[in-house]
Parts: C-alpha cells; sequence; structure tokens
C-alpha cells in the first residue's frame, strides 16, 4: 500500500505531454456540432460517441451552495489534472430541470498506470492446459446449463500482474476493450476516492465526503443497457440484458448461475456471494431430500406407533385422567384429548430424528469443506490468488480523518496519520460493548415477557375453549386445544417482537459502530458484522432455546409446582413432548422471517423506483438519458451485500441448530434460496444503480461464523434428541423395562405418566369444581397421572425421582457424550480427508507461476537482443540495462492532491 500511496504523489514530463495532447482532443470535440436531438441519450458514451462514460456524478445548483460550488470546482480540476476526462450535461438537458450530469471517461494512459498501481491481473497466454469436463452422463445435465458463450463470456488465459512498461508482454488487442468496465469503474473510484476538493486543507479529499456533505448527490457507474432490450449501440456487449435474460427471470429457477458473467460486470465481491449463495442451495438440495425422506419414514410408519394408539384408545387413555395444566382455572382431562398432537409429533420425533441429526452434523461439514475447494478454484480463476486487500479497502475511512486529531509517524511508510488514542478507543469499545450488552439483555427481557404471556393466557385459554364451538368441527376440531393457541399466539407476538427489536437494533448497531470509529473499511464491515450476529443470534433463536431446552423441565410436580416469579406456574409440556411445539416455533419465525425478507428485497426497491421514475416511464428511449434512467434506481449500499449475508446465516442457523425437531426445514430453505437467488438477481439487475466493482477473495468473517455455528449445532441437537425429543426414554422402556419376551412399547404412556393423589393438592393448586367436567363428578377419581418419573403415593419415599428417571438420564447424557463424539470425529476426519485446494487448481497455479518466470525471462532477453542488433558490430557504444536503473515515474496525480 506503502507503494502505491508514493505513486500517487509522483510527477511525470512523459505525462504533462500526455495532457496537453488530450486537452486538444477534448477541445476539438466540444467544438464539433453534434445534433443533440438526432442522438440518442440512452448511451454510454460521450457526445462524440467515442469515449465510454466510466462514472457518472450528479449535483443540484442549490441556492446556497457557493461552499459547494467551490469545491466541485476544485474537486473537477483535480481530476482532469490527474488525467480524466469529463463532459457536464446540463441541468435543461435533464428530466427535472434542477440534475446537472457530470460524466467521466478515463483515457488509456490513465488506465495504465492504475492498473499498474493496484496490480490488477491481465492475460499474457492462452491457457494450455486441458480442462477435464469428461462427466460420465453429463447429457442429464444439458437442462441446467446456459449457452456457452454466457457461461464463458472471455476465454481462459494465464494471467500476470500488469505493468505499464512491459506493455507489449500482454495479449492486447484493443486499448478500448481490454479493461473491462467493471475493472475501469474501480480505477474510476480509486482516484474519486482519493482526490482533492479543497485547497487549503489537503486532507480534504474523497468523493464520500462530498456525498456526504450534499456536494454531489450521487457518484454511479452506468449499466451499458436497459436490462430487457440490448443496446442500440453495437459496440456495447449489453451484458445487463444478457444477465436478465440467462438469470434474473424466474422462469431461470432451475438454470445454473452465469457466474464468470457477473463476476466481468460486477466484479468479484458480488460474484463470490452469488457463489456462494448458488452452493449453498446446491448443498440444501441433498439435505432437503435426506429431511424428506425421514418425514415420509414418519408417515409411512404411522401405524407402527403404539404409543399414540394407547392415547387414543378409549380404554387406555381414555381412561387415564390427567391433572390439571394450570392453577384453579383447568379442570381434569381425559389423556385421549391430546390424541391428534400424540400423531403430529410422532412425523417429527421418531428414528429417523436421530439418524437425521447425525447426518446433518455430517452434512454441514461437507458443505464447509467444498465451499473451500470452490472458492479456490474461483481465486484461481478469478485471479485472486496471493490477492492482497484491495488498496479501496485498506484506506483509512473518511470518518477516522475527519475525528482523530491525533497525529503520529507510521512505522511502515514514515508518514505521519491520523491515530485515536488507546484512551478514547478503550473507552469508545466499553461503551458499544456496554449498548450491545444492553439490547441483548431488552430481547431476553422480552422473551421472558412472552413466557409470562404463555403461562398468563393458558389458564384463559383452558376456560374459555372448554365449551367452544371450535371443539364441534370434524377436522380442526381436535386440533385446536389450549396450548394450541397459546404457543401459536405466543410465537406470532414473539416474531413480531424480533422484528420490531431487529428495525430498531440496526440503526443502533450502525450508531455505535461509527461511535467507535474504526480505522479501515474492513475493520468496520468485521466490527459490524460481529454486533449484528451477537444480536440477531439472541433475537432470533432465544425463542427456540427456550422451547427446546427450558420449557417442561423446571415444573415440579402436583404437590410441589414451580413458579415464575412467584406468580405463574411454570408451563408443561404435552404427554407427546415439546418437540412438536419447538417445531411450531421454528416454521412461524423461519418462515415468517423468510417471507418477509423476500416482501421486503423485491417489493420496496420496485415501488420506490416506480415512484421516482413516475413521470418519465412514457418518455422515448432517445430523450430518456442512461444517466438519468440509472440515477432513478436505488443506491446498493456499501453494506448491501453485508445484509445479504447475514439473512443466509441466521438461515443456516435455522437448518442447523434445530434441524433434529423439524426435518423439513432444509426444504423450506431450498425453497427460499431458489427464490431468493432469483430475487437478488432480479434486485441487482432492474432496480439498483449499477455497484462499483470490487475485490474479494473470499466470504470474509462469515465463513468463521459459519464453522462456529456448525460446531453449535451438534451439540444443539444432541441436546433435542435427548432432552427435548423422546426417543431416549422410548429406548429405555423398549429394552429395560418391558415386561414381555420381546422389546415392544406397549404400556410405554403408562410407565412414562407418573400418579398423584388428587387429596394431596394444596388449596391453591386445586382446581375449582365449576372448571372439572361432568364426568369427574360421575366416577370416583382419586389420583391423576403427570408428566414425569416419580413414586407414586404410597412409597416410602413418595413423588422422589424413580430409579427410572436416573436410568433415563444417564442414558440422555450418554447418548450426548456418543453422538457429539461420533460426529465430531467424522467431521475432522472428512476434513482432514478433503484437501482444500483441487489438486488441479495447484496444478494451474504451478504452471501460470512458472509460464510467468519463463515468459518475463524470454522476454527481457528478446529486449537485449534487439537492443544489441540496433547498436551493430560496435558493442562498447552498447547500454545494457541494470536492475539498479531508476525506473520513470509517472503521475497518477497531481502534486496538488499529496
Amino acid at each position: 500500500m506503502a507503494e502505491s500511496m508514493d505513486a500517487t504523489s509522483v510527477v511525470d514530463e512523459e505525462n504533462n505531454g500526455f495532457h496537453a495532447n488530450s486537452d486538444k482532443e477534448t477541445l476539438q470535440l466540444e467544438n464539433a456540432e453534434v445534433d443533440k436531438q438526432q442522438q440518442s441519450k440512452d448511451s454510454v458514451y460521450f457526445r462524440d460517441g467515442v469515449r465510454r462514460i466510466d462514472f457518472v456524478l450528479s449535483y443540484i445548483d442549490d441556492k446556497d451552495g457557493e461552499k459547494k460550488q467551490d469545491r466541485r470546482k476544485v474537486f473537477e480540476a483535480n481530476l482532469v489534472a490527474a488525467g480524466l476526462e469529463l463532459e457536464t450535461e446540463d441541468k435543461s438537458e435533464s428530466e427535472d430541470g434542477k440534475t446537472y450530469f457530470l460524466k467521466i471517461h478515463v483515457p488509456w494512459e490513465v488506465l495504465a498506470t492504475y492498473a499498474d498501481v493496484l496490480k490488477i491481473k491481465v492475460p499474457f497466454k492462452t491457457n494450455d492446459i486441458p480442462d477435464k469436463k469428461d462427466v460420465p452422463m453429463s447429457w442429464l445435465c444439458t437442462p441446467y446449463r446456459l449457452p456457452e458463450h454466457v457461461m464463458q463470456p472471455e476465454p481462459d488465459y494465464f494471467t500476470a500482474t500488469f505493468d505499464k512498461s512491459k506493455i507489449d508482454f500482454f495479449l492486447i488487442e484493443d486499448k478500448e476493450t481490454f479493461f473491462p468496465p467493471s475493472t475501469r469503474n474501480r480505477i474510476v473510484y480509486y482516484i474519486l476516492s482519493r482526490c482533492q476538493y479543497s485547497k487549503e486543507d489537503k486532507d480534504k479529499k474523497g468523493i464520500k465526503r462530498l456525498l456526504n456533505n450534499g456536494t454531489y448527490i450521487a457518484a454511479f457507474p452506468l449499466h451499458d443497457s436497459r436490462y430487457w432490450t440490448r443496446s442500440r449501440d453495437a459496440n456495447c456487449d449489453s451484458e445487463r440484458y444478457a444477465l436478465y435474460k440467462y438469470w434474473a427471470r424466474f422462469s431461470r429457477f432451475y438454470k445454473e448461475q452465469p457466474l464468470n458473467l457477473i463476476r466481468k460486470y460486477y466484479g468479484e465481491k458480488i460474484g463470490i456471494y452469488f457463489a456462494w449463495l448458488g452452493f449453498y442451495t446446491e448443498m440444501l438440495s441433498y439435505a432437503a431430500v435426506v429431511g424428506l425422506l425421514c418425514f415420509i419414514y414418519g408417515v409411512a410408519s404411522f401405524d407402527e406407533n403404539i404409543w399414540s394408539k394407547e392415547i387414543c384408545n378409549e380404554t387406555i387413555g381414555g381412561q387415564i385422567v390427567m391433572c390439571p395444566l394450570c392453577d384453579k382455572k383447568c379442570g381434569y382431562w381425559k389423556l385421549n384429548t391430546t390424541c391428534s398432537s400424540s400423531w403430529q409429533s410422532y412425523l417429527f420425533d421418531n428414528t429417523a430424528t436421530v439418524f437425521f441429526a447425525i447426518f446433518m452434523g455430517i452434512w454441514v461439514t461437507l458443505f464447509l469443506e467444498f465451499w473451500k475447494r470452490r472458492q479456490a478454484r474461483l481465486e484461481y480463476e478469478w485471479d485472486l490468488v496471493d490477492m492482497e486487500e484491495e488498496q479501496q479497502q485498506l484506506q483509512l475511512r473518511p470518518e477516522y480523518e475527519i475525528k482523530c486529531t491525533h497525529r503520529r509517524r507510521n512505522r511502515v511508510t514514515q508518514e505521519m496519520e491520523p491515530y485515536l488514542p488507546l484512551t478514547s478507543k478503550c473507552a469508545r469499545s466499553v461503551l458499544s460493548g456496554a449498548t450491545v450488552l444492553f439490547w441483548m439483555c431488552l430481547i431476553i427481557a422480552s422473551i421472558i415477557g412472552v413466557i409470562a404471556y404463555r403461562l398468563a393466557v393458558f389458564a384463559a385459554f383452558a376456560s374459555i375453549m372448554k365449551d367452544s364451538p371450535t371443539n364441534k368441527l370434524d377436522v380442526v376440531g381436535s386440533l385446536i386445544t389450549p396450548q394450541f393457541a397459546t404457543s401459536v399466539t405466543a410465537s406470532c407476538i414473539n416474531f413480531v417482537i424480533i422484528m420490531v427489536l431487529n428495525f430498531l437494533y440496526e440503526r443502533v448497531a450502525i450508531k455505535i459502530t461509527d461511535m467507535e470509529v474504526p480505522k479501515t473499511h474492513v475493520e468496520y464491515e468485521n466490527k459490524l458484522t460481529v454486533k449484528m450476529f451477537l444480536f440477531q443470534f439472541v433475537n432470533y433463536y432465544s425463542s427456540c432455546f427456550y422451547v427446546a431446552f427450558f420449557k417442561g423441565k423446571f415444573v415440579g410436580y402436583p404437590g410441589d409446582y414451580a413458579y415464575m416469579f412467584g406468580k405463574w406456574r411454570n408451563e408443561e409440556c404435552e404427554p407427546g413432548g415439546c418437540l412438536i411445539e419447538l417445531t411450531t416455533q421454528l416454521v412461524i419465525v423461519m418462515v415468517g422471517k423468510q417471507v418477509w425478507g423476500n416482501i421486503q428485497e423485491a417489493l420496496v426497491p420496485w415501488l420506490c423506483n416506480w415512484w421516482v421514475s413516475r413521470n418519465a416511464r412514457n418518455h422515448p428511449e432517445s430523450l430518456y438519458s442512461r444517466w438519468e434512467q440509472d440515477h432513478d434506481l436505488q443506491t446498493f449500499g456499501q453494506l448491501g451485500l453485508f445484509y445479504e449475508y447475514l439473512e443466509m446465516v441466521i438461515q443456516f442457523g435455522f437448518i442447523t441448530l434445530f434441524v433434529a425437531s423439524f426435518p423439513l426445514a432444509p426444504l423450506l430453505a431450498l425453497m427460499n434460496n431458489i427464490l431468493e437467488v432469483r430475487v437478488d438477481a432480479w434486485k441487482f439487475t432492474t432496480q439498483f444503480r449499477r455497484p462499483v466493482a470490487a475485490k474479494a477473495h473470499s466470504i470474509g468473517a462469515w465463513d468463521e461464523i459459519l464453522n462456529m455455528i456448525a460446531v453449535f449445532s451438534v451439540v444443539t441437537n444432541a441436546f433435542i434428541v435427548s432432552f427435548t425429543s423422546d426417543m431416549i426414554p422410548r429406548l429405555v422402556y423398549k429394552y429395560a423395562y418391558y415386561q414381555g419376551a420381546e422389546g415392544s412399547m406397549e404400556g410405554y404412556i403408562n410407565s412414562s405418566l407418573a400418579v398423584f393423589n388428587i387429596t394431596d393438592f394444596k388449596p391453591e393448586n386445586r382446581p375449582d369444581d365449576s372448571e372439572n367436567p361432568d364426568w369427574f363428578f360421575s366416577s370416583n377419581i382419586t389420583t391423576c397421572r403427570y408428566r414425569d418419573y416419580r413414586n407414586p403415593p404410597g412409597h416410602e419415599k413418595p413423588y422422589i425421582h424413580s430409579m427410572q428417571f436416573w436410568h433415563i438420564l444417564a442414558a440422555k447424557l450418554a447418548f450426548i457424550i456418543i453422538m457429539e463424539h461420533v460426529v465430531f470425529v467424522v467431521k475432522f476426519f472428512v476434513a482432514w480427508l478433503i484437501p482444500d485446494v483441487p489438486s488441479d487448481v495447484k496444478a494451474r497455479i504451478k504452471r501460470e507461476r512458472y509460464l510467468i518466470q519463463e515468459y518475463l525471462h524470454n522476454y527481457e532477453l528478446e529486449k537485449l537482443k534487439i537492443q544489441l542488433s540496433q547498436n551493430g558490430p560496435n558493442i562498447e557504444q552498447c547500454t545494457c540495462p541494470t536492475t539498479a536503473a531508476t525506473p520513470v515515474k509517472l503521475e497518477v496525480l497531481s502534486d496538488c492532491l499529496t
């Protein structure tokens, strides 16, 4: 970075001559008469039709904008001094009659200079390594393929870092098209971000500050055409149209993504996001198939569900009287009233649950390991190997320079730079951490409030629904129980709270991250990522953690119930278990978030664009200029991809952390992601301005977060199978407590319910006589049953945990230890077995490095031979180049910008 910054402060006589020639050409072009009425304004070229528009700045000339005018004047003069060519569209030519558009073109000399500075890789030789694409039965994939010219918009080359002094070393056919538009706009933005706009204060520089203070209202590169039709200009590639036609339409949902074209048009950072999203969706298909098979197994083995048959049986479940589920307002009830929920629970709580939990622990490892290989291949194909972080990302943030008034000498560059004192940094970090902790406590408090709601309204629902008309409905009457009503309403309230807190915290997180004054853009994104993910983790998953690991675990027993705040009796699980309620919670939060997210992502930008461009929609193409069309679109902010990643990582948590409770979660995620890919593609292609291209060789900090979730998911699923599911108690009963010759589940329900003498009820727990059903008074009932393993009344130690309870607890703990160790061993073995970089990619990288050395050696040798031949037989007059020779330095920015 220091070398690049040195380059920006050097003046070169050679470039001055270039500026003089460029100025003459510009004057000639400006003096040329152009018929504006006949020329189409839907073009990506200057009025001369030759120079390409690489960037556009827009501004409004305010009445009280003298300072802004002065800033623009200095800024634009420095842009010209840096070698850029400018052309202004007067406000009279704009739709609203107020907006000026400044068009920017970067000529070859400047492109070559900054390609050298930014170490951009360019082709020097056609790739001669044969591509192994002979896949067995590849014809089966033909329907999913896109045309070759879309998938591979450019030939495959070996590439090397651009060197302006060795231009003839590279494969340059046409200087105007050698650098793609994405590289051109990245170079322009690099210059804009460093260009000074004040003569007095040299630290005042950069287009970001000018956008923040309103000097300019927008800065963006142009789309190359309208998305629904090709450009009329034959020289324009119309890549936006190709992306819309082959990628952004939902009808193409089954097709592969044109990743190379996405990378060429939008840059590597956006390309790597869509590559990751597509790969994640592809891997989800395998998990979705296995999850669907587990669900089908639950449906197919319905008749083997003996314990549900016992619950529904009038002579077994119909004769078991259960203890009241709440104080006073809940009466005695019969077990067979939970018949429907017991059958529903079996669909997800069966033998296949254990298999699927283990499978997902291995699947997540395969996903992460194969993604590393996919990422390594993309790094090579997209020239990101050994990529240093782009200087555009490592530069000091303008906010950091403004707020940091202290200066010190950089040990590396030996230049004075702003810094934040340690005391100030610590104070800001502590305040930021305290704010995040406060909001996390706020979430926990809201969850406690939802729990209190569940406890408070359950008795009300039980009393209201006792004689409710819904009980008489044929199909759903048996499903609408007090437990179901409480669970659904609480889940919906929790979802609303989640979305409201999420909306508020996003703004708080950005504010406190700004308060910390991160030094670089990378540091800013990492700090914001940690804050947002910690909050989202607690916000979205806390309710599921409560249902999975706390509900029904601290209830007590009828003679000694546990109370929350000494007021509300803790919730009990139904005889069918809490797993079905965890499933309900997961479905409502996960599906609700996905539906809301897609509506927000697609509908809001469309409505905003519709409103902004409502006056210009009926204008002919020749009058509605390309820059105005793009100006009317929404801005894709610097943190735009951050929110896209965050949405997918939260979803990844849902399908891994709690997947043992809902095997269909990967299927729902798969369907959402198929839609998500096309919604994001449509949004990028049609609703947003073209983002400035940026490099990225990986998904960044999200990779570590995904690994953390993967490890944590093994633990949570082991605990769900052990403590939330009834799988372990059933197995213990089948193989240790069944009295018959062969293991069976007959009698399991009776074994899993403890007995309580109703005369032992405390007055505050005893139900009111008006709440008890009629059959209770017509029978001589002396005991009731409850879900636990305790000694019966009359035992020498009544209501104390029985030996069966301790056997089941030991089995649960043993299962957790065994499952975790088995899955972790397999995970680490798979991670060790699968290399992070494919062997053919390693070979290509070695081949490319070898060729670079060989070709550079031959290139220098040829230059030496030419020099010798030009000097003739008089060898003594030959002056051979030496490595110690001082290279001629080229002006990158004028000295007024240093």
